[in-house]
């Protein structure tokens, strides 16, 4: 006699991802305008002021995408609406652009903040003349 499976089978749900509970696609539907009234103050006022600059560059991006070319800019103000969300976006930090890819956890936050512009400090060895030992040593 073959004893059957009594567990029923376990169906997992893929927990869906909100913002100020509403869903991605509800958010992709919104105004930049319409979805700065969910932001935290500052971030509202900025997004408001920005909301023709965001206009123009999220249809900048677009329009790249589908010529497939890569998305690069040095606007780092600018605050991360949900028509942004699934690009790749390489953010200029002063020297070289780096790529950021852009999820729903970065709605409301600026570009720059994902794209470090310090680096960690690398001390090499000391110049000559810098100490007083090496003062002896040649210059050649």
């Amino acid at each position: 006699m073959a004893e059957e499976d009594t567990q029923p089978e376990m169906q997992f749900k893929k927990k869906e991802i909100t913002y100020r509970g509403k869903t991605i696609e509800d958010l992709k539907k919104l105004d930049i305008r319409e979805f700065a009234q969910l932001l935290k103050s500052n971030e509202k006022r900025t997004a408001l002021k920005q909301s023709d600059e965001l206009q123009r560059f999220v249809l900048r991006c677009n329009k790249k995408i589908t010529k497939s070319k890569p998305i690069r800019t040095h606007k780092r103000h600018l605050v991360i609406v949900p028509r942004l969300v699934g690009f790749r976006i390489g953010v200029y930090n002063g020297k070289e652009f780096t790529p950021v890819d852009i999820n729903i956890e970065m709605l409301g936050h600026r570009l720059g903040e994902f794209s470090v512009t310090r680096q960690k400090v690398k001390h090499g060895s000391a110049g000559v003349g810098a100490t007083k030992s090496s003062a002896s040593k040649s210059v050649k």
